[in-house]
């Protein structure tokens, strides 16, 4: 069994202490943020989605802004908007609550496909414009959104180009018997996260992002990846293949989950293990699909380990 990142490992510590029993969820989110990538949270409400994102944003002490996603919401309301100041005769950029190091999307599917284009710059260039004016997002940036399940009312279906620019989708589930006992008998969660202090300083964070890079990764690994790409573009059970984006996306967590359990190399079972995750929200299954089926499981079944 590998060893986690020391660093790194105090940070889980931290997010576990209040959120209980999901710490498989938190390392793939913190391998989200350490490739430099978004991660969509899909669940019903009150599994601790809302939580996960205050707390990460506490232990890692960055700027947080949460943004509640409602079918009035305007893109303005999140970019911000340019507003004519009498006094110098010209127009003023008032940034919207998208300036920030941490954006928790809260129930991001309940805007209008119109507002949640407003996400698409900010995610891919990190960076917002305005009357054809940049504006740079703070740096590291990373959107933490959560979505409800489709069949719930008053939600809007994630556009394909949405559901690309986040590196992971996941779900945290509910908690086991033992994990729900605890959680019942303990304190209130909202107080927990008021304790919770910094446990990594920033350009020790920037730091491993920049790292990620250098984790090496095999002639044989590359060919597992793209085999896993190939198989999801010519097996005839999903309707279209895996991008080029999504490639990356699975070389780039590979490299972070590997940092994250402090190796330098990637090993073919990282990319299982982060697969579901990156792959799930971005492929369709053309058959209809065994009831405790995963569309994955063709990928991890059909596709050899070199």
């Amino acid at each position: 069994m590998n060893s986690t990142h020391p660093i790194l490992e105090k940070l889980i510590q931290q997010i576990t202490s209040v959120i209980l029993g999901k710490e498989q969820q938190i390392r793939l989110v913190l391998t989200c943020l350490l490739a430099r990538g978004h991660v969509l949270i899909e669940d019903l409400p009150g599994v601790g989605k809302t939580t996960l994102a205050h707390a990460l944003a506490k232990a890692m002490g960055v700027s947080f802004q949460r943004i509640q996603f409602t079918s009035d919401l305007l893109p303005a309301d999140i970019i911000g908007v340019s507003i004519f100041d009498k006094n110098s005769a010209e127009f003023k950029f008032h940034i919207g609550p998208i300036f920030a190091q941490m954006v928790l999307a809260d129930e991001v599917n309940r805007a209008t496909p119109k507002t949640q284009s407003a996400l698409l710059e900010a995610m891919e260039e990190h960076q917002v414009t305005v009357d054809g004016v940049s504006h740079v997002l703070p740096s590291p940036f990373f959107v933490l959104a959560t979505q409800n399940p489709l069949h719930q009312i008053g939600t809007f279906p994630l556009p394909e180009s949405q559901l690309d620019r986040f590196m992971m989708c996941l779900a945290l589930g509910y908690p086991d018997a033992r994990t729900e006992r605890d959680l019942l008998r303990g304190q209130d969660r909202r107080d927990l996260i008021e304790k919770i202090q910094p446990v990594i300083a920033l350009d020790e964070f920037v730091a491993l992002q920049k790292n990620v890079p250098q984790i090496h990764v095999s002639d044989a690994t590359l060919d597992y990846i793209q085999a896993l790409l190939a198989y999801s573009r010519e097996s005839p059970r999903y309707r279209y293949g895996l991008s080029p984006r999504a490639g990356l996306a699975l070389l780039h967590s590979g490299q972070a989950w590997a940092l994250l359990h402090g190796r330098d190399y990637v090993l073919p079972e990282d990319i299982q293990t982060i697969l579901p995750g990156v792959v799930t929200h971005r492929l369709v299954s053309s058959l209809e699909l065994r009831e405790g089926q995963s569309i994955v499981d063709p990928l991890l079944t059909e596709v050899a380990i070199p």
